[in-house]
């Protein structure tokens, strides 16, 4: 486990100073959010990333049980650009970075193989956001998306905020977007989670217990594009309808595991309304004790298993090896401006996207 050096003003263990930087006129800082129950998060307003989430395990020890960094230049040249940072203007890929909205192609950087990922090279988490911290609990983020932004049309005011609740230890995220003209929006956190507490080496998290509320998932192609189709995760490694370790089956010979280099998929979440808060999935790590469950009011998760991750130095020494994070990423589906048949992710002028995702953290009783 990292010794992470409580200070007097935080318990992660993070400097101020580390994060104070000039870029382009906008100037990142550390904003330490607190609980009445002694949960701290640590965010910075660079790409709105988390550095920290410190809770508690079973026996009251508390951890980082986020990857994250320990300075505004690491987090800057992450290995990881995405590393626990807010993602858009378009979360997930969009297939060789084109759509096509009323009539009017667009084409976006490209920078995932063929695909554009996560908006972009400089898409939502590489912009330093304007941050306002109201209260011990709460720091509300605002950026406007410039039109033509990484190639998406548009010019987008999204306002996000990051609460902790006092009854409980959740971190509850809320989006609120609006546009001056026809544009997709799909905007998500990338929290990179290790509820067994972050240290050097990180341990994998193939033991956390997972359970997912969905029938269906969406499968993807070698690039990791939707095929379109919406298939049932009865009868297939893909189902966590009830409780399974996540590294049981992660390297079974099943073709969308292949294609993922584990699991790297959106899942369709049961609801029964449309845009209900709701909980998406559960995730419990046996050792420490830790449990997380995701709220959403989104209508998919991507479930992705750090496949990718290579060992990077993350926060206070702590190194992060291949398969040490999980990430429950709510969502509109991949690739949904080429799919007509996928819920649509349009927003139109005078309209207002809004989204609310919550990951809430507890002990097994």
């Amino acid at each position: 486990m990292i010794d992470t050096a409580p200070t007097e003003s935080n318990l992660s263990g993070l400097d101020r100073k580390n994060f104070q930087k000039n870029i382009n006129s906008k100037k990142t800082d550390l904003y330490i959010l607190k609980n009445a129950l002694g949960m701290e998060v640590a965010v910075t307003n660079y790409g709105c990333a988390i550095l920290s989430i410190m809770v508690p395990d079973k026996n009251g020890k508390y951890a980082n049980v986020i990857l994250g960094h320990d300075s505004i230049e690491h987090v800057i040249n992450s290995p990881e650009p995405f590393l626990s940072t807010t993602v858009g203007r378009y979360g997930n890929r969009i297939a060789n970075g084109k759509f096509t909205l009323y009539g009017e192609e667009h084409q976006l950087t490209v920078n995932n193989g063929p695909n554009s990922l996560h908006g972009g090279p400089t898409g939502f988490h590489a912009r330093v956001w304007d941050a306002v911290q109201p209260n011990e609990s709460t720091v509300i983020f605002n950026y406007t998306s410039a039109d033509g932004e990484e190639g998406f049309p548009g010019t987008l005011e999204v306002e996000m905020t990051y609460r902790l609740e006092d009854e409980t230890n959740a971190l509850v995220i809320e989006y609120r977007a609006t546009t001056d003209k026809a544009t997709v929006v799909n905007l998500t956190n990338h929290g990179f989670f290790n509820l067994a507490g972050i240290s050097n080496p990180s341990p994998t998290v193939l033991n956390n217990i997972l359970t997912i509320n969905a029938d269906f998932y969406v499968p993807i192609d070698e690039v990791s594009i939707p095929t379109g189709e919406i298939l049932k995760v009865e009868g297939t490694p893909m189902d966590f309808r009830t409780p399974h370790a996540i590294g049981e089956r992660i390297d079974d010979k099943f073709q969308q595991l292949v294609n993922g280099a584990g699991y790297d998929h959106c899942y369709v979440l049961n609801k029964t309304e449309s845009g209900e808060l709701s909980l998406a999935a559960t995730c419990t790590e046996p050792v420490s004790g830790r449990t997380m469950e995701v709220y959403t009011t989104e209508n998919g998760v991507q479930l992705y298993t750090g496949n990718w991750l290579d060992g990077f130095a993350g926060a206070h020494g702590a190194t992060f090896p291949a398969r040490s994070a999980v990430c429950f990423e709510a969502q509109c589906f991949p690739d949904t401006p080429n799919k007509a048949h996928f819920p649509s992710a349009v927003l139109l002028p005078g309209d207002e996207y809004q989204q609310i995702t919550i990951y809430k953290f507890g002990v097994q009783e």
